[in-house]
């Protein structure tokens, strides 16, 4: 054998180990908490909300911290969207001259390198500074800071990949940017921009530090924006730190539920993905 050969061969067998550890880590991640919480998976873990004793044993499930996450992380998407497409599309050369938009660029990835619990405590900051308590409001601002910069860099990257042709062409039709950007390049874009929704609603839904300190905990359902909201991930770590193994085993299965969860938007962002590419223009 030659060494070309050689090495292709090793370098060929490194890019299957890689492979393997990060296959085997994730296996291994859903095997530990379904062993650890499959006792405690029940009917009413997800249907009920927790009553008392629910923290020593009692009964009840998790069902307020299971609508919590939605109710905050569906309404930060939301909000991270609207501010982030406007960004995305300004970053273009058609708006904004290259040096500015690299500069902006390099901004956006400084906050999406910025721990979540960073943002927690500027939010606990400015809430204490405006004299407002912890509440499902506060928990959302929380967490759309947090998805802006992922949700942005992602779709930025998407519309940079659209061909300048295509562009052209609605200009010499006679659209002016404007319609360009949201009739042309962001329906060419639109795989890209799905990936960045789903990818920053997917982190924002698992993120427990920049809500630890803004969003609160109730054993209740949220009724209002100004109510204390609890969530899947702070759920967890309240419950791991009980010294009750059946507790800890709740803690495992509602650890399992929100990882389900982020794998079902992680399969949902890969099928949309490749669904709507085949009517992209190469």
């Amino acid at each position: 054998m030659s060494r070309r050969h050689r090495s292709d061969l090793l370098i060929h067998i490194v890019m299957i180990a890689c492979l393997a550890i990060v296959m085997l880590a994730l296996v291994g991640v859903i095997v530990v908490v379904l062993w650890n919480g499959a006792p405690a998976l029940t009917l009413d873990m997800v249907t009920k909300t927790p009553t008392g004793g629910y923290y020593i044993g009692g009964g009840g499930g998790i069902l307020n911290a299971i609508v919590g996450s939605l109710y905050m992380g569906l309404a930060a998407t939301v909000l991270a969207f609207f501010l982030s497409i406007g960004v995305a599309t300004y970053l273009q050369k058609d708006f904004i001259h290259p040096r500015s938009a690299n500069l902006i660029r390099t901004v956006l990835e400084l906050l999406w390198g910025i721990p979540s619990i960073v943002y927690g405590v500027f939010c606990f900051v400015i809430m204490v500074f405006l004299g407002m308590g912890t509440s499902l409001l506060a928990g959302i601002i929380a967490l759309t800071m947090l998805e802006i910069p992922i949700m942005t860099r992602t779709m930025d990257e998407s519309i940079s990949q659209v061909p300048d042709e295509l562009k052209l062409s609605a200009y010499v039709l006679g659209s002016n940017r404007t319609e360009t950007s949201v009739r042309v390049v962001w329906r060419q874009a639109l795989p890209g921009i799905l990936s960045g929704i789903l990818l920053a609603f997917g982190r924002g839904i698992g993120d427990a530090a920049a809500i630890l300190f803004t969003a609160g905990f109730t054993d209740t359902i949220p009724t209002s924006l100004g109510d204390s909201a609890a969530a899947l991930p702070t759920m967890i770590f309240f419950l791991s730190t009980s010294p009750s193994p059946a507790v800890r085993e709740r803690a495992y299965a509602a650890a399992f539920i929100l990882l389900t969860i982020v794998l079902l938007i992680s399969i949902v962002s890969r099928l949309l993905s490749a669904r709507f590419s085949k009517h992209i223009v190469k």
